[in-house]
C-alpha cells in the first residue's frame, strides 16, 4: 500500500515537473519567435504608412489607424523594380537548373560508380571548401573578366552552377539507397542513366527538392557577385537593385517606400519557404544521417 502510494506520488510530481517545464518552452519559444518575427511586422507596417506619417511620428508607433498602398506603386514606377525581378527570376532559374544538373550527376558518380582514385578525388574535391569565399571571388572577377563576360548572363550564372556542399549532401543521401536495387538493375540490363533516373532520384527527392529551394534562395539573395560583375542596370537583380533604389529612385528619406520594395522583393522566397517547409526539413534531415 505505502508503494502504491509512493509511487502515485512520484508520478504526480514528475508528470508536475514535465508539465511546468513544457509551458516554460513553450513560451521561451514563443517570445523567441516573436522576436524573429517583429522584424518582418516591422518591415510590412512601415510599407503602408504614408511618407508624412512616417515623419511625423517622434515615437514610432506599432501600429497605424490608415495604411496605404501608395509606397507600392512608388516601389514600381520610380526604379524598374519590374525588371528587376525578371533578370533575378532568369538568374535563379538559369544558375538553380545548371547546378541540379551537375550537382546530381557529380553526386551519383561518387556514391554508385566505381573508378580509381574516387575517394581521393572526393577528398580533394571536399578540400575545396576550405577555400575562402573572397577567394574564389576574385578568380571568377578575373576569368570573367578576361573572357569578356562582364554585364551579362552568361558570367552572372557559370560561377554560381557548383556547390561543393550540395554535391556532398546528395551523396550522403544516394549512399543511403541499398546497394541490391542497383545490383538488381544492372542485372536487369539497365544502365546508369536509368537507374538515375528512375530509381534514385525519385528515392532522393526530398533532398533534391531540398537543394533547388536553397540554391534558389541562395541565388534571389546574391549581392556581392552581381555587382562586381554588373554595372549596367539592365543586368541588376533586385538584390543590387535595392541600392539603385536608395540611391537613383526616391531618396535615402523615403523610408516607407523603401520597405515596400523590400517587401515586394521577400515575398517571394517566404511563400517558397511556406509552401515546401517540409520537404526542406524532410530533405536535411535526410541528408544528414547515414544508416
Amino acid at each position: 500500500m505505502k508503494k502504491e502510494i509512493m509511487t502515485q506520488k512520484s508520478g504526480g510530481s514528475y508528470s508536475a515537473r514535465r508539465t511546468v517545464l513544457k509551458t516554460v518552452t513553450y513560451l521561451f519559444l514563443a517570445f523567441w519567435g516573436l522576436v524573429v518575427l517583429f522584424p518582418f511586422y516591422w518591415m510590412v507596417l512601415t510599407s503602408v504608412k504614408s511618407y508624412g506619417s512616417y515623419n511625423s511620428e517622434y515615437i514610432p508607433k506599432l501600429y497605424t489607424l490608415s495604411p496605404t498602398l501608395e509606397n507600392y506603386g512608388e516601389a514600381f514606377t520610380a526604379v524598374p523594380l519590374a525588371r528587376y525581378f525578371a533578370n533575378t527570376l532568369l538568374f535563379t532559374v538559369g544558375t538553380t537548373a545548371l547546378m541540379l544538373i551537375v550537382t546530381v550527376l557529380s553526386a551519383y558518380a561518387f556514391a554508385r560508380l566505381n573508378f580509381r582514385g574516387k575517394n581521393l578525388v572526393f577528398v580533394l574535391f571536399l578540400s575545396l571548401m576550405m577555400i575562402p569565399n573572397e577567394l574564389v571571388v576574385i578568380t571568377n572577377y578575373v576569368t570573367v573578366t578576361d573572357l569578356d563576360l562582364r554585364n551579362t548572363f552568361t558570367g552572372l550564372i557559370l560561377p554560381s552552377v557548383t556547390s561543393v556542399f550540395y554535391i556532398y549532401l546528395l551523396k550522403e543521401n544516394f549512399e543511403q539507397v541499398p546497394d541490391q536495387l542497383y545490383y538488381a538493375a544492372k542485372v536487369d540490363g539497365t544502365s546508369d542513366l536509368k537507374y538515375l533516373f528512375r530509381v534514385m532520384i525519385p528515392l532522393c527527392r526530398p533532398t533534391i527538392v531540398t537543394i533547388t529551394i536553397l540554391k534558389a534562395i541562395e541565388c534571389w539573395n546574391s549581392y556581392v557577385w552581381p555587382r562586381l560583375v554588373t554595372d549596367d542596370q539592365n543586368y541588376f537583380l533586385v538584390s543590387n537593385g535595392i541600392q539603385a533604389i536608395r540611391e537613383n529612385g526616391f531618396g535615402r528619406e523615403n523610408i516607407p517606400a523603401m520597405m515596400a520594395a523590400v517587401v515586394v522583393i521577400s515575398l517571394p522566397l517566404i511563400l517558397l519557404f511556406l509552401c515546401f517547409r517540409r520537404m526542406i526539413m524532410a530533405g536535411v534531415s535526410r541528408g544528414g544521417t547515414k544508416g
